[in-house]
């Protein structure tokens, strides 16, 4: 087979596979939402620079349980859960320098801690008062003080 031959194949694979990508993650995005209750939800995975170590991602309510997803990834589980019963809300702040060109516009940070250390996620408005709504929601016997601060 001649050399122009091997090259227009490669090209062909070489845009085909952006494609199968693209339509993977429109495909697990939708996989993920099924049931509803999905948000755009970043999470600091690197908190040793101020303002740095954002990763964007979906965020979905399941039961109990805060998941995050991150939204370029392939695989279907979360990355990163959150127990209602262990997390606290502890306040909320505006973006801050190189916050506002890493995250989406109109988002703000969510301050939380859970038994394993405080962390941050960023929302839109909405969504805060969604999960607010959320974290002060519990099953009947729970104990309604904890989350209150």
């Amino acid at each position: 087979m001649p050399l122009w031959q091997w090259l227009l194949e490669l090209a062909g694979v070489l845009l085909v596979l952006p494609l199968l990508y693209g339509v993977a993650l429109i495909v697990r995005r939708r996989w993920i939402a099924r049931n509803g209750g999905t948000f755009e939800l970043s999470y600091r995975m690197r908190t040793a620079h101020p303002g740095r170590g954002w990763l964007l991602g979906l965020g979905r309510y399941s039961g109990d349980t805060l998941e995050w997803f991150r939204i370029f990834s392939l695989s279907p589980r979360p990355r990163m859960s959150w127990s209602r019963q262990h997390m606290t809300y502890s306040g909320r702040r505006d973006l801050v320098g190189a916050e506002e060109m890493s995250l989406y516009a109109g988002h703000v940070v969510v301050c939380c801690s859970t038994p394993d250390g405080p962390f941050e996620i960023a929302m839109s408005e909405g969504s805060l008062t969604g999960f607010q709504a959320w974290i002060e929601a519990g099953p009947p016997g729970a104990d309604w003080d904890r989350n209150r601060g």
